[in-house]
This record gives structure tokens, C-alpha cells and sequence, in this order.
């Protein structure tokens, strides 16, 4: 008879990081991460030890261990995520950050996100500032899904939209911050192979990997308000390339902002005024 599995065993045959196995192994028992390392002998049943076996093989396999585990923190919250939009990164608290910075002199501001996948940006800046009116757009219903549950169970009021950028937008409509993350991986960039398990049109949008940075910083000046901001992560290489297409459509005050990794993760700039 094959002895029951135990804690340490299938931790120890995982063949993961402890960190990853212990949350995997904590999210199928329903149970703390701490329980595990205190009752590293307590017995798993012959179920629950084959799923584990299950998501572990597709966790070697490179399917993103939020997948697996239903969601990823982002600026302190819990974010239900699937296979229809992008895992939340780290570096992108940083757009997070800057949208605060700006709209910390703005009564009641407008702000739109553009391609909220799974509506970690825009929910987060509808909960810090209670008072903003936040709108929110995405090509993918499937990706609105998961936002409108993220808000609904974070408890976020803001507007989401379905259409690409701001082809669903009022042409009237008018805002004091502009915020996106748009798809800016190189076709032939190495990581996209690692990234294969997320939605590639969030990714890339082919070529360079500029073209949707591109459409934004070319179609937000119908959209801001005077004086309002542009804000927009792109990749590690393209700071250099997105402050140029500032620069070529008249935006002021343009600056790029470091990651926690020291890498130019995001520019922002200003609307030209009128009188300028």
C-alpha cells in the first residue's frame, strides 16, 4: 500500500521554489501558507494531492502562477486575474504612482485608463481618489468581465467601456489624466515566448512593438482637458523613441520615470495649452 502523501512530501517533489509550491499547495487545501510550515506532516488526501500534482506540472510548464491561483496583488489588493488578461506587474504601481502625484491638486478628476485588462489601474485610482470619475476602456469583453468582477468585489465605482482606445468614447468627452499600459513588446522580442500563456494582443502589437504607443500619444489631445496628463508605460529600450513622438506632436513637460529596477519604465507629459 503507497503511504498518503504528505505537506513535505509533495512540497518536496514539487520541483518548484519553496514560495511557489507552499501557495499552491495552500490555495488547494484552503488553508494559510503558515499552516503549512507549522504541519509540514499533516496527511493530504489522494484528491486534493493529484490536483496539486496537476497545477504544479503546469506551473513547470510556464502557465503564471496567478493563473493558478486565481489573482496577483497589486498596490496592496488582491486582483482576480485569468487567461483573458495580463498578469498585474510591479512595475506598473509606478503609473499608479504618477497619476497620483498629478491628480493630488485636482478636485473631482476625470481619468480614463486605455486597455484596463483586468482593471487593476483604474480600479486602484477609483479607490485611492473616491472622489475621481473614472472611465475605463478595452477591445476585450472577455478582459471587461474580469474588471467589472474586480470592481464589484473591491467595491470601486467607475465607468467601463468596450471598444479600442478611444474609438467608443464621447467625441466631447474630456479628461484630466489619461493612463495606459498598451501592448509595446517587440515581435521579436525573446520574452514574448515566455509570455505565451497571456493574451497576445496585450502584449504586442507586432513590429517594434510601438505602434499602439504610438495611437495613444496621437489621439489623447482630443481627450485632455487643458493642462491635463498623458501617462504611459512602455518597455525598458523605448523611452528614448516614446519621448520623440511627444516631442513631434507638441506635448510639454515630458519626462520618463524608473521602476523599482532602475529600468525607464513610464513617460508622462502635458497637454499643450492653447496659448502656447
Amino acid at each position: 500500500m503507497t503511504a498518503p502523501s504528505t505537506v513535505a512530501s509533495l512540497l518536496a517533489a514539487s520541483g518548484l521554489p519553496a514560495l511557489e509550491a507552499r501557495a499552491l499547495l495552500a490555495r488547494e487545501l484552503g488553508v494559510p501558507r503558515e499552516r503549512l510550515l507549522a504541519h509540514p506532516e499533516e496527511a493530504v488526501d489522494a484528491a486534493r494531492a493529484r490536483s496539486f500534482c496537476a497545477m504544479t506540472r503546469r506551473r513547470l510548464a510556464g502557465e503564471p502562477l496567478a493563473y493558478l491561483l486565481g489573482g496577483k496583488e497589486f498596490y496592496g489588493r488582491w486582483f482576480a486575474v485569468t487567461a483573458a488578461v495580463l498578469v498585474p506587474r510591479p512595475e506598473t504601481e509606478l503609473l499608479v504612482e504618477l497619476a497620483l502625484q498629478h491628480l493630488a491638486g485636482i478636485e473631482r478628476p476625470r481619468v480614463l485608463e486605455l486597455g484596463t485588462g483586468s482593471g487593476c489601474i483604474g480600479i486602484t485610482l477609483a479607490l485611492e481618489r473616491p472622489d475621481a470619475e473614472v472611465s475605463a476602456t478595452d477591445r476585450s469583453r472577455e478582459a471587461l468581465d474580469v474588471a467589472h468582477t474586480n470592481a464589484a468585489t473591491l467595491g470601486a465605482s467607475l465607468s467601463f467601456v468596450h471598444g479600442n482606445w478611444f474609438e467608443p468614447l464621447p467625441a466631447h468627452a474630456q479628461f484630466d489624466l489619461i493612463v495606459g499600459n498598451p501592448p509595446y513588446v517587440a515581435e521579436n522580442d525573446p520574452h514574448l515566448a515566455e509570455l505565451s500563456h497571456e493574451p497576445i494582443l496585450a502584449l504586442t502589437s507586432g513590429g517594434n512593438g510601438l505602434a499602439d504607443l504610438r495611437a495613444v500619444i496621437e489621439g489623447a489631445p482630443a481627450h485632455l482637458a487643458a493642462g491635463g496628463m498623458l501617462a504611459l508605460e512602455h518597455g525598458y529600450d523605448q523611452a528614448t523613441a516614446v519621448r520623440a513622438f511627444l516631442a513631434e506632436q507638441g506635448w510639454r513637460g515630458i519626462g520618463t520615470h524608473r521602476d523599482a529596477a532602475g529600468h525607464e519604465r513610464a513617460t508622462t507629459a502635458l497637454r499643450q495649452l492653447a496659448a502656447e
